[in-house]
């Protein structure tokens, strides 16, 4: 049994795909710069190219910058994904009061698409229940958005 550690397996994050896909689009820091900016050998990098979740996501961020070009919307994009793994860690921190949890809470899931939309239609959209008491001429409605 060795006594020697096996070394840290470094991984990659969205900021590192965001800013690869730029310099392989030829808008961004050339590589050997973005290498030592992220502190990471070409060994790394082609090890992180194994990865079928890391190619896909350079291929999607050289895409919508190709699609796109750097706009103000990519950018916040980008910025807002990367925010999800702090907005993770608030959500999950003892400290962080309920409200300010529930509010992140709510932000992400509008963000997701998950809140519903103000446009129901009167067609099937809502619950409408009548509610006859008794011997009274008229029904109450209760209407639900």
């Amino acid at each position: 049994m060795s006594n020697m550690l096996s070394p840290l397996r470094r991984s990659w994050d969205d900021r590192f795909v965001q800013d690869l896909a730029m310099t392989l689009i030829g808008s961004g820091s050339k590589m050997p710069d973005l290498l030592r900016e992220y502190d990471l050998t070409e060994d790394e990098l082609r090890g992180f190219a194994l990865d079928p979740l890391f190619e896909q996501r350079v291929e999607y961020w050289r895409n919508q910058m190709k699609n796109e070009g750097f706009t103000f919307r990519l950018k916040a994009k980008a910025q807002a994904e990367e925010l999800l793994e702090t907005s993770w860690r608030v959500i999950h921190d003892q400290e962080v009061s309920p409200a300010v949890k529930a509010d992140l809470i709510k932000w992400t899931a509008k963000m997701a698409g998950y809140e519903p939309t103000k446009d129901l239609t009167t067609d099937g959209g809502g619950v409408k229940i009548n509610i006859i008491m008794g011997d009274a001429v008229s029904a109450k409605t209760v209407t639900s958005e």
